[in-house]
Order: C-alpha cells, then sequence, then structure tokens
C-alpha cells in the first residue's frame, strides 16, 4: 500500500500540489442508499410525502453539494464542475432510495469526493425529507462506483 498522500514528511495535514499535473477530463460516479419501509418508498414514489417532493429536493442538495465539496472538506481542491448529473430510483418492494451522483470536470485532480459528497448529501436530504413519517430511515451506503481520467484511467468497483 502506498503512503497518504496528504500528510508531509513529519505526519501533518497537507494539500497536495496538484500544480504539475496535466489538466484532463476527469469523472467519477457515486452511489448513496436511503433504507426504508416499502409503504415510505410508495409515499416518495408516488410524489405524496407531506414535506414535497422528496426526489427534487435530494437532487438539488446533491448538486449543491458537489459544488460545495472544496469548502466542506478541507484538503480537497476546489474545482470548476463541468457537469453534475443526479439520479434518484425508488426500490419501492426493497424500501430503497438510491441516489447516483456522477460529476465532471477538465483539472488536475479527481471529481471522485464531489461525486461522492452528492450523493451523501441527497441521502441525507432524503432522510430530512421522510424522517417525519419513519424514524428507522438510515442512510445504508456511500461508495464509489466508477472514476475515468488522470493518471489512474478508468477504474470500477469491483474490477481489478
Amino acid at each position: 500500500m502506498s503512503e497518504l498522500t496528504h500528510l508531509d514528511d513529519q505526519g501533518a495535514a497537507r494539500m497536495v500540489d496538484v500544480g504539475a499535473k496535466p489538466e484532463t477530463e476527469r469523472a467519477a460516479v457515486a452511489r448513496a442508499t436511503v433504507k426504508v419501509s416499502p409503504q415510505t418508498a410508495s409515499l416518495v414514489a408516488a410524489g405524496d410525502a407531506s414535506k414535497g417532493d422528496v426526489a427534487a429536493v435530494a437532487r438539488i442538495a446533491a448538486i449543491g453539494a458537489a459544488k460545495k465539496t472544496g469548502d466542506l472538506i478541507p484538503l480537497c481542491h476546489p474545482l470548476g464542475l463541468t457537469s453534475v448529473d443526479v439520479d434518484i430510483a425508488i426500490d419501492e418492494a426493497a424500501g430503497e432510495i438510491i441516489v447516483t451522483c456522477e460529476t465532471h470536470c477538465v483539472g488536475r485532480t479527481g471529481v471522485e469526493m464531489e461525486a461522492m459528497a452528492g450523493a451523501s448529501i441527497g441521502a441525507l436530504a432524503v432522510y430530512d425529507m421522510v424522517k417525519g413519517v419513519e424514524r428507522d430511515a438510515f442512510v445504508e451506503q456511500v461508495v464509489l462506483l466508477e472514476k475515468r481520467g488522470g493518471r489512474s484511467g478508468h477504474w470500477r468497483r469491483g474490477e481489478a
């Protein structure tokens, strides 16, 4: 395993210098899953939640979070995102609301944290919207699914 890049020689936290890296097109996809009862998932799917359109609120929250990642995570570089795409999928039978966030930029560092921040905050927005009808709702997982661009090329979860 290689060294942690956000530590200097003395072990102090540092922001990585990416100034010498070439600008390339970069993308990342992350997913967060909110677990609810099938009944709550049906309310969300029908747009009948008491606080309003859960999917619309989660989508806007996810986009906003992706754009603010450099402000939220201390050692992340602020990036000029070129796009943020958010999908909200609802599996009523399984009681899952799945927030998928895809981020893009042309830059010197990747957009994985932006995708993960977007998916995370989108899921938290879902939780906020449904907590009044279901106290047992929870965010089950936040995971990076794929990244493209930069020195490491293309990576997809589950592939060697």
